[in-house]
């Protein structure tokens, strides 16, 4: 009991290292962004949408490479759930929120595409008849590829205009704070990364549940808060482009990018069982795209918010049952 309580701590600890080291990153390279005369649109496009992954992706890379699979893919598909069911739900409590046409036609659709593509990556028994299902490194480079027309997809929008959308306001340090900054938060990063899979990894043992569960559940949340904190914050703002922009964004930058670059470091196998996490991922990502034409159109309304909770709460019953 001890020694999973210590794990239980140190797991949190990992977790707030990996936290302060993304926002860290993001202070630092934003700054030096900004003194080399970068636009803010770029920033948050690039910067600061890998700050907000950086604990997915330090987190899936240390797993990777423990042979932690398990952690690696349920940490994403749990994320891509954690987004809409739960980020989106809570988000479209706190305020209504209107989505671009752009988004609901465009960034929806890319995000439902990922999910396909990663289906379809990581069935190789079912439609290559396989010995076994692997996302191996040529499956990476495709996601990678994907992650390239999407960030061309997204300088080509940048270039049409702002809509009238203020910019994002970021605070600039000396050049020296700005690369210490940026350095420190890397640091934070790895090591806090390590900490919280080690711990993740032991707790699972100690208390003898499955990794695709730890990774589903507890990996799945700490990672998201990043997140959670950005949606819950703008649609308190009455920002909803952002609030809905950054899951949408979210979940495609998670499967092109992180499970890319994850891919490609160390081939990563899938256990089957995980499919029914990939059918719910994609059922939300579908769900998302309904709503904006129910009810209030383009309008992810109080109560859809309240049915994605509730929906959500029914799945991670499910998921704690299957152990």
């Amino acid at each position: 009991m001890r020694g999973m309580f210590l794990a239980l701590l140190l797991l949190f600890f990992g977790l707030a290292i990996l936290i302060f080291g993304a926002e860290l990153l993001v202070r630092g390279a934003a700054s030096l962004a900004r003194a080399w005369g970068v636009a803010p649109l770029v920033i948050g496009l690039t910067i600061v949408a890998f700050g907000t992954s950086a604990p997915e992706l330090v987190v899936n890379i240390v797993s990777a490479l423990r042979g932690a699979s398990d952690i690696v893919i349920g940490n994403i598909l749990g994320s891509n759930i954690f987004n809409i069911l739960l980020i989106l739900g809570i988000a479209s409590l706190i305020w209504p929120l209107r989505v671009k046409e752009s988004t609901v036609w465009k960034e929806i659709p890319f995000a439902l595409l990922a999910m396909l593509i990663l289906a379809v990556a990581v069935n190789d028994r079912v439609l290559d008849g396989a010995s076994a299902n692997v996302l191996s490194r040529s499956d990476a480079l495709g996601l990678l590829g994907m992650l390239a027309i999407f960030l061309y997809y997204a300088f080509a929008i940048a270039k049409i205009g702002k809509d009238g959308e203020a910019e994002e306001e970021i605070k600039e340090y000396s050049l020296g704070v700005s690369a210490a900054f940026t350095a420190a938060g890397l640091l934070f990063l790895f090591f806090g990364g390590k900490l919280f899979v080690d711990q993740a990894v032991t707790l699972a043992r100690l208390a003898g549940l499955s990794e695709a569960l730890i990774g589903l559940t507890i990996v799945a949340a700490g990672t998201s808060l990043p997140e959670l904190a950005t949606s819950a914050v703008a649609a308190y703002r009455k920002h909803a482009d952002i609030a809905v922009g950054n899951i949408v964004g979210s979940n495609i930058f998670n499967v092109f990018s992180i499970l890319g670059i994850t891919g490609l470091i160390a081939p990563v196998s899938f256990n089957a069982v995980l499919n029914v996490d990939v059918v719910v991922a994609t059922a939300a990502t579908i769900l998302l795209f309904v709503v904006m034409f129910i009810g209030k159109r383009h309008v992810l309304e109080r109560w859809q918010g309240g049915a994605m909770l509730a929906l959500f709460l029914i799945y991670m019953v499910y998921v704690v049952a299957r152990g």
